[in-house]
């Protein structure tokens, strides 16, 4: 099955980190992969020490896409792209594959969106994407989409990020 989890509200990652412990304490296999991320978040120190987790991202960081000048864009495609590849090549030896991110980096065409339609629709894998806005396409191929949406955050009053409660 495949899930999306969407929206503009804090907790999408998080939905997919309970996901991925609640698979790897039932003794079965998880691929968590990060697109648009750092990888130096605190969920991440604590998922690469679980048996049967591994954990994948593009070798550089690019920041976020808004700040991206049109080199480092075509730079972060490529990473963006491969690291999709050999997601593809190796996701047949996991029973979850997540995504954390992927919306993003399919919506700013930062890999080939065929190739991971193709994925989904042919994948035997539970695989989760999160991020904003999914394309229509990824909805309909998707078999659940939770929308997690913000009422409220301390952001929008200038507070930033809180290591260990953001990231």
């Amino acid at each position: 099955m495949i899930h999306i989890y969407c929206g503009d509200g804090k907790g999408k990652t998080t939905a997919s980190v309970g996901l991925a412990v609640r698979v790897l304490g039932s003794g079965k296999k998880v691929l968590y992969t990060q697109f648009f991320k750092s990888g130096n978040s605190c969920e991440i120190k604590l998922l690469k020490t679980l048996d049967n987790l591994t954990y994948r991202k593009a070798e550089q960081h690019f920041g976020f896409y808004k700040d991206m000048d049109d080199k480092t864009k075509e730079l972060a495609r490529q990473y963006f792209s491969s690291l999709l590849e050999d997601i593809i090549e190796i996701a047949e030896e996991f029973d979850l594959v997540v995504f954390d991110e992927i919306i993003s980096t399919y919506n700013y065409n930062m890999i080939d969106k065929d190739k991971l339609k193709t994925f989904l629709t042919s994948t035997c894998v539970e695989v989760v994407l999160t991020g904003r806005n999914p394309s229509a396409e990824l909805v309909e191929i998707a078999d659940y989409v939770s929308e997690i949406k913000k009422i409220k955050h301390p952001y929008d009053k200038g507070i930033s990020a809180r290591y260990g409660i953001e990231f």
